[in-house]
């Protein structure tokens, strides 16, 4: 039986199936009452079609047997001890179990006066446009909003924003066809970056959709605070087209490194001799989840 063919009718947000564990587990960088509302719903439909799981003390759900043999466990606890060992990165200051980091890049706000009471959507193709707009005014929460993935949909929520859609395809491009249709008639506002990949804005207009834009951030270099080469076989989280300009500006690439790259946008502004592993979602845990996964 295939679980991601059952929950996903469900289109969670917090919660998120990890195959390796077989668990649904919860985002705990949040804690609202969409969590537990997703737990019901999630409880509801498994015992509705008669699935057996068991609710750890955590409130993640597993779907394993409930009871481990003493071999189990050692190798359990084995492939723990393997997975600490592991020299994963993220070039970021995001904590992440397994992962050690190394921040290369900074956030920052670009000040806007917008009239949101001008518009009947907004447009987030990331947490960094919510997080810019929330310090400068609480007004876009009142307004529909259009989130390019599940992170960033979670952020909008958490700041008490009405959530419209988050994005299934979780890329730039697909994002926009996903939302032409609803998007029809109204008026738009895209709140992004000053610089972009995706082609989204560009889609949206040739389509008929009446939209602005406004640049209300930008990622800026940030040099390392120690820049010794990395260690033999490490494996680095690319999670944007700049951390990937950016890792290039303090380090040299090893050919023992295994790249990690958040989406396909991303990985197609590697070099032409990197290949890049993509991750299952476009987050962090899922990128460090499938490091983990590479012998």
């Amino acid at each position: 039986m295939q679980i991601e063919k059952i929950i996903n009718p469900l289109d969670l947000i917090y919660y998120e199936y990890d195959k390796r564990t077989k668990r649904l587990f919860y985002d705990t960088n949040y804690s609202n009452r969409f969590i537990e509302l997703e737990f019901f719903k999630i409880t509801y439909h498994l015992s509705k079609q008669n699935i057996k799981f068991k609710v750890l003390k955590d409130k993640s759900i597993e779907f394993t047997k409930q009871k481990f043999s003493l071999k189990e466990k050692f190798e359990k606890l084995l492939k723990y001890i393997d997975h600490k060992k592991q020299n994963i990165y993220l070039l970021n200051d995001t904590k992440m179990k397994f992962a050690k980091n190394i921040p290369l890049f900074e956030i920052k706000y670009i000040k806007q006066n917008v009239n949101f009471h001008n518009y009947d959507a907004l447009i987030f193709s990331s947490k960094n446009g919510v997080l810019a707009i929330e310090s400068m005014n609480k007004e876009w929460r009142k307004v529909p909003s259009y989130a390019i993935s599940e992170q960033t949909g979670k952020l909008i929520r958490d700041f008490g924003g009405h959530l419209k859609y988050a994005g299934r395809k979780r890329h730039g491009d697909e994002f926009a066809y996903e939302i032409l249709k609803d998007l029809k008639g109204k008026r738009v506002l895209y709140i992004r970056a000053k610089e972009v990949v995706s082609n989204m804005l560009e889609i949206l207009k040739e389509n008929g959709i009446k939209c602005d834009d406004v640049v209300v951030y930008e990622n800026l270099f940030k040099e390392p605070k120690e820049k010794k080469d990395l260690p033999k076989n490490s494996k680095i989280v690319f999670s944007s087209p700049s951390t990937i300009k950016y890792f290039f500006k303090a380090f040299s690439w090893d050919d023992s490194y295994t790249a990690i790259s958040i989406g396909h946008t991303t990985a197609k502004y590697f070099p032409e001799h990197i290949k890049p592993i993509i991750a299952d979602k476009t987050s962090l845990k899922a990128c460090v989840t499938k490091a983990l996964e590479i012998e």
